[in-house]
């Protein structure tokens, strides 16, 4: 059997290109944790808190003319945390709540990473109201410290439409 003996930069360009590809993919893992946690009811797992998702000295931001007003800047783990808290269980504002992402982009550049989605979010409310929300995200990342993971250092949302949407009561079809 023979080995075959790569020159040393094309050993390091394959070594770069993985990285950023793990980087890439523990990234999309990370999104992927933040919508299940702020899906009500949640797909929180064992241990799992939004907190652990954010860097300390994140920012979280709306913007856009429907967005910087509601939710403004906000800085730091406490300050997220408390605005996402005002519409997560146990307070009574979603009765379910679920999204979804489309549209993605990832471009990762060493220890940084920003991503960008089209976020569709379908919303009843505990007041029997219901509507549809798209918004756009771009999110910038960092690696944890375990270098394994990555958290979200600033998250900006802009809402681009909003449309009431009637639910209706599942009917049973098998009587």
């Amino acid at each position: 059997m023979s080995t075959i003996t790569l020159p040393s930069d094309t050993i390091e360009a394959l070594l770069a290109r993985v990285a950023s590809l793990e980087a890439e993919n523990a990234v999309r893992k990370t999104i992927a944790r933040y919508m299940a946690l702020c899906d009500v009811p949640s797909g929180t797992l064992d241990g799992e808190t939004l907190a652990a998702l954010f860097t300390q000295d994140a920012i979280w931001e709306g913007i856009g003319p429907q967005y910087t007003q509601k939710f403004g800047h906000l800085r730091g783990h406490e300050a997220i945390l408390a605005m996402l808290q005002r519409y997560l269980p146990p307070v009574p504002h979603f009765a379910t709540n679920v999204h979804f992402l489309t549209s993605e982009t990832i471009a990762v550049d060493g220890a940084r990473a920003k991503g960008r989605w089209i976020m569709l979010q379908a919303s009843g409310y505990v007041d029997a109201r219901a509507e549809l929300i798209a918004a756009r995200l771009e999110i910038d990342f960092v690696p944890a410290q375990d270098g394994r993971n990555w958290l979200i250092q600033h998250f900006r949302t802009e809402r681009l439409f909003d449309a009431p949407w009637q639910v209706n009561a599942r009917k049973d079809t098998t009587s």
